[in-house]
């Protein structure tokens, strides 16, 4: 077993090592004036209203490189120069400085594949395959990028794993499938020119503490483009999200038949998302009057609710995401949040929550 492991990391660092040969060795850069075939852009007309926010840029690199290892890493490169500024890493959830980004030590060990024209990258790893990043991070991207370039003069944007809700939203602003150049499928770009912009609100620290950060232009912008976007169907304007087909084991109620039971008799729905459309989405929230749901990325579609809709949000008490409660506050809605006690690892078999009925039945009739 050892001699098998031993093999396989001598096959990746001969790996790393070819590599490098064929494309260079990857150096940190923190001065974008040293390189040649770089440019930055200040984005004038958008800004954040967060405390000690920073300004906006836009970048245009010529022949610049992506590499990404589609999980914590995105390297922004040019001339073989690892473009502190606008490279992404993060190590479990932790944002970290450039110096840690993947390739300064493994190089780039795919294979390059090269794109004519103007690339659009908006990636920053496994996170923008998730809905709620995908709405409040990703997509303000595009927008970042038309106040210094147009629409009509980009080739291709450079995406996470696609998923109908991404070609869906992307089909409001003009960008087709024929734009798209999946990172799920090409690990390591060049383009001819690449276009890379600032995130909107992630500074430092942890991915979690980073939502307090959302700024408002984000969801004020969300709103004017994709508000008109509805598609009507027979709803409900008090309903539960149910998210008991998530892929993931956190955020599920232990007590679920006793708190179905309590919401049938209160005329509650429950609404799995996944089975509705991006534009039905948006009508469920525009048109509801009451939302409960334990915190997941459905709630990121309450940026399409209307002022003074009451929402009530389930979450254990360890877990500190406020970004839906930011939300609230931009949108002016009523926000209600119930943290629940957290459970020994023993009593998590079938859920991490289990759910005061008394606590919501006081907030439901306040």
């Amino acid at each position: 077993m050892k001699f098998r492991k031993f093999l396989q990391i001598l096959f990746k660092k001969t790996f790393q090592f070819l590599f490098k040969l064929f494309y260079g060795t990857i150096k940190l850069n923190n001065n974008l004036e040293n390189l040649k075939n770089e440019k930055k852009t200040k984005i004038d007309d958008i800004k954040s209203d967060i405390l000690n926010s920073k300004e906006y840029f836009s970048y245009k690199i010529l022949n610049g490189r992506v590499y990404t290892d589609y999980n914590e890493n995105v390297a922004i490169i040019s001339e073989n120069n690892l473009i502190s500024e606008i490279s992404y890493q993060q190590v479990k959830g932790n944002l970290v400085d450039a110096s840690q980004n993947i390739v300064l030590k493994n190089g780039t060990p795919r294979i390059k594949k090269k794109f004519k024209g103007r690339v659009l990258c908006v990636l920053q790893g496994a996170s923008g395959n998730n809905y709620s990043h995908w709405i409040l991070e990703i997509l303000p991207k595009i927008k970042m990028y038309t106040e210094n370039y147009s629409l009509d003069d980009l080739d291709y944007i450079y995406l996470p794993r696609v998923d109908i809700f991404q070609k869906e939203t992307l089909s409001v602003l003009g960008i087709y499938e024929d734009k798209f150049i999946s990172s799920e499928k090409f690990r390591h770009i060049e383009a001819e020119e690449l276009i890379v912009v600032d995130h909107p609100y992630y500074y430092k620290g942890t991915i979690l503490e980073q939502n307090k950060n959302q700024p408002t232009w984000v969801i004020k912008w969300l709103r004017e483009t994709y508000l008109n976007c509805e598609k009507k169907f027979d709803s409900k304007k008090n309903f539960f999200i149910d998210r008991s087909d998530s892929k993931y084991n956190h955020n599920q109620i232990q007590n679920i038949t006793e708190v179905s039971n309590y919401l049938k008799k209160n005329n509650f729905i429950s609404y799995k998302l996944e089975s509705l459309s991006f534009f039905e989405k948006i009508y469920l929230f525009k048109n509801a009057d009451i939302i409960i749901g334990i915190h997941g990325a459905g709630f990121v579609n309450t940026v399409f609710s209307k002022p003074n809709t009451k929402i009530i949000e389930i979450r254990p008490f360890l877990y500190s995401n406020t970004v839906y409660e930011r939300i609230s506050n931009i949108n002016n809605l009523n926000y209600h949040l119930i943290q629940t006690e957290t459970l020994e690892e023993s009593k998590r078999t079938n859920g991490d929550i289990n759910l005061p009925l008394e606590e919501l039945d006081n907030i439901l009739n306040k």
